[in-house]
């Protein structure tokens, strides 16, 4: 049976804070939100970010929209190419190739950023499926985009599906499809927040990582 490995992109294969946070700050300090502390941008990781804008500072739909464009203006041009792999990342990936694994890419960034990505790693041809938000706010919610590469494996003959996060929305969307969540704290998760939402296994770091996913291959 083939194995299907999900990965997340933001804290999970890439360490993306940089270029995430300082797009937002550049957003709230044009919005009103002037000097926000590294401890409030840093929940901007993850989510799906108009979300962020309404839960955190109570910005109606409309408005959280426009900050998204806003942080956007930012992202375009600098922020997207701030961000670097976990030490590591690379080598396990080619080494869950060789083990036969499929990988796939499922993230609530959109998909355009993401090819970016993928690509400024020169990592964008190891994926078989590579799914993310749209850039007018939809297919963000991390469900749907679980729900979207498991059609596609599907129609690839099926498989064991696994998803990686590092956040409660990818245990979540995993538990939600009826797939096991695979939670790494290298990440932006809170102590015990993986636990708490589900996950079913739990890595500190990318050698862990590594050894619980070819123990699955």
């Amino acid at each position: 049976m083939t194995t299907w490995l999900l990965f997340d992109l933001d804290g999970t294969l890439t360490d993306s804070g940089e270029g995430v946070m300082k797009s937002v700050r550049y957003a709230l300090d044009r919005m009103g939100f002037p000097n926000e502390p590294e401890t409030a941008l840093r929940r901007f990781i993850g989510p799906p970010l108009h979300e962020s804008f309404m839960d955190f500072y109570g910005f109606p739909r409309e408005k959280a929209f426009q900050a998204v464009e806003t942080m956007r203006e930012r992202y375009r041009t600098k922020g997207v190419y701030e961000n670097t792999m976990y030490p590591g990342m690379r080598e396990m990936l080619q080494k869950l190739r060789q083990a036969g694994a499929k990988l796939c890419v499922a993230t609530s960034k959109p998909l355009y950023f993401t090819e970016i990505i993928l690509r400024q790693h020169g990592v964008d041809g190891w994926f078989t499926h590579v799914v993310g938000a749209n850039l007018d706010g939809s297919m963000t919610d991390k469900t749907e985009v679980v729900r979207e590469v498991l059609r596609r494996i599907e129609a690839d003959g099926g498989g064991q599906a696994y998803m990686i996060g590092d956040r409660k929305f990818d245990m979540i969307g995993a538990r939600n499809c009826g797939i096991a969540g695979i939670g790494v704290y290298f990440g932006y998760a809170e102590p015990g927040e993986l636990e708490a939402a589900g996950a079913q296994y739990i890595a500190q770091d990318v050698p862990a990582l590594e050894k619980i996913l070819l123990s699955l291959c």
